[in-house]
């Protein structure tokens, strides 16, 4: 497999600059996810590293060597797309074979190793079956057999989940991770949905507006956002965000509740414009809570419920039991764990204090 390297890349089309100054490590046998919105620089940063496009300046190294000015056939990696790029009027097995004819002159190795990705990825009763008879799913199975059968230093792969429905999306989650886990294979994966940032990455790097705003564990990225745009992007429900200023232990927001802080932050803090973060699973309803609210929605989630309470003009979401009964409109009071609030400067949004 491959350690991947990007230094100061940027990237222009024209007057439109895709990417400033990206850089971020991929480890050997790493499975890193990209997560941004439309626009946010995912796709092209893919295309350069898979030799499709040049950079307007930065360096990107394989293994060691810088290979910007290399083909895309001299990388050896491999790209899979969300939309199947797949020969419909061929079997799967034929392919799957296809990558494999201009390589491989033994037909012995090309038969096993079809063989062995279709046990992989359990597509074996599909080997003899047209591809555009296939489900959404199915096609999408073979599309990573394409790229899986090759052997490629890196799997580059384009938000190839976002076209399946959501159970699906679910299972090949699972199994996408389990397979690059036991290939020992190094992923890029792109995405917009969080969720599977969340669940599939060893790592994620935020991307906005061709920038890199933050890369970490999820766990890192989750609980230790650098500033607000990450704390809306990461976490469904994302962090709570609320305006207002510190008075010795108590957090004060603009509507006028009251929250306690714990440990006063310090004096460099006290009575500036601050933004308070708190996870929805750190915000708690409880009788005898410093802070009232109304009940401005219930979403039932089986195990679950979040609760969206209005103070004033604001909105903050809760995770509850999904025992707790709770009606629309109803008087509730509210508090928060204070080990578990960020700060963020109330200007530039930037986090002042990072938590565990």
């Amino acid at each position: 497999m491959a350690h991947i390297e990007l230094k100061g890349i940027n990237k222009a089309f024209g007057t439109h600059t895709a990417l400033k100054d990206l850089s971020f490590e991929i480890a050997d046998g790493e499975f890193f996810v990209l997560l941004g919105e439309t626009g946010a620089g995912k796709t092209t940063t893919l295309r350069l590293i898979a030799g499709l496009e040049k950079p307007t300046g930065g360096q990107i190294f394989i293994d060691g060597e810088d290979v910007a000015d290399w083909g895309a056939a001299e990388r050896d990696v491999a790209l899979v797309l969300q939309q199947y790029s797949l020969y419909p009027r061929y079997t799967v097995r034929e392919n799957l074979e296809f990558p494999l004819k201009a390589r491989i002159r033994q037909p012995a190795e090309i038969k096993e190793r079809v063989a062995r990705v279709a046990r992989t990825l359990r597509i074996e009763h599909l080997l003899d079956r047209k591809t555009d008879r296939l489900s959404g799913g199915e096609m999408q199975r073979v599309s990573i057999g394409r790229a899986i059968v090759r052997k490629p230093r890196v799997f580059l792969m384009d938000e190839p989940l976002s076209a399946l429905d959501a159970k699906l999306r679910e299972a090949l989650r699972t199994e996408l991770k389990n397979l690059q886990m036991n290939l020992g294979a190094t992923f890029l994966f792109v995405t917009h949905d969080q969720i599977e940032a969340m669940s599939m990455g060893d790592k994620i790097g935020v991307l906005n507006n061709g920038q890199l705003v933050q890369s970490g564990t999820p766990h890192e990225i989750y609980r230790n956002p650098v500033n607000t745009f990450v704390a809306r992007a990461v976490g469904s429900p994302p962090m709570n965000l609320f305006s207002g200023k510190l008075s010795g232990c108590e957090a004060i927001a603009d509507e006028g509740y009251r929250l306690p802080f714990g440990a006063a932050f310090g004096p460099s803090a006290e009575g500036q414009r601050l933004t308070f973060g708190i996870r929805p699973e750190d915000l708690f309803l409880e009788s005898g809570a410093p802070a009232e609210a109304r009940v401005h929605g219930v979403e039932n989630h089986g195990v679950e419920k979040i609760v969206t309470l209005r103070t004033g003009n604001h909105f903050l979401q809760a995770t509850v039991p999904a025992q707790m009964d709770l009606a629309i409109e109803e008087a509730v009071r509210f508090s928060w764990n204070p080990d578990k609030v960020v700060l963020f400067d109330g200007g530039s949004g930037k986090s002042l204090r990072h938590v565990g």
